[in-house]
């Protein structure tokens, strides 16, 4: 399918957002190194957000495979910063302390191309994340960082998380769109892939940094995706805005 025929096709754009629309890691280690700071409370909070991060998926993974209940993001970050809090020395953290730590993911900025493409992207498109954060996590990051989305899609309102088909399917059902009327766009190899098997259409920009300096995945696309782009601001240029 040449651009102009995707440009004609695709109505809606759903977006992955840690990662592919905003840093999580840097804004992470900033915003906790300057916390630490005020509060004393001294840690490598490079390598804290690494840890909590890598807890991300075996915590989803629970919900997915059914060994617990639908359970928010916000509710699976509280119960892998408790054992962070222990593991690098934290203990004196108070209640209120460990609730502001635990929001950090709702203060995210994002990359510099962010919010100018995605506002491109809007005049044209519908535009939305489709991420695992909560409804009131994307909520505030969006108020905190800018981004322009028409609606918030949530996996929280599917009642699922990413990968599972019915997160993608869920998007069209929602908006009322066949799912090649609809693209999913992401920094992550795997989400798109995922997208792609139930119909949807695929747009890949890679984030080298997101990681930090020793990433090793997600580098260059790895499949003929419909779009492929060096960030959000050439993606909208390749959509026609």
């Amino acid at each position: 399918m040449t651009n102009s025929d995707l440009t004609s096709t695709v109505k809606a754009m759903v977006f992955d957002t840690f990662g592919s629309v905003v840093d999580w890691r840097s804004s992470i280690v900033r915003d906790l190194t300057r916390w630490g700071q005020e509060n004393g409370f001294s840690a490598d909070w490079t390598a804290f957000a690494d840890k909590w991060r890598s807890m991300y998926q075996p915590s989803m993974e629970q919900v997915r495979n059914g060994q617990r209940a639908w359970t928010i993001l916000d509710v699976l970050h509280r119960e892998s910063l408790e054992i962070l809090i222990t593991e690098f020395g934290l203990d004196a953290m108070t209640e209120a302390q460990r609730v502001h730590v635990n929001r950090v993911w709702h203060r995210l900025d994002g990359w510099p191309d962010a919010v100018g493409g995605l506002t491109r992207l809007k005049s044209k498109y519908i535009i939305a994340p489709l991420s695992n954060g909560n409804v009131s996590l994307l909520t505030d990051i969006a108020k905190y960082t800018g981004l322009p989305w028409d609606l918030n899609l949530s996996t929280e309102i599917f009642h699922c998380y990413k990968p599972q088909p019915q997160s993608y399917l869920g998007v069209c059902s929602i908006l009322q769109l066949e799912p090649s009327q609809v693209m999913m766009c992401a920094a992550h190899n795997d989400d798109l892939l995922a997208a792609r098997n139930v119909g949807l259409k695929t747009a890949f920009w890679p984030r080298p940094t997101e990681y930090g300096p020793s990433q090793t995945k997600n580098l260059v696309a790895t499949e003929q995706w419909d779009i492929v782009a060096t960030d959000i601001r050439d993606f909208a240029r390749q959509m026609g805005v």
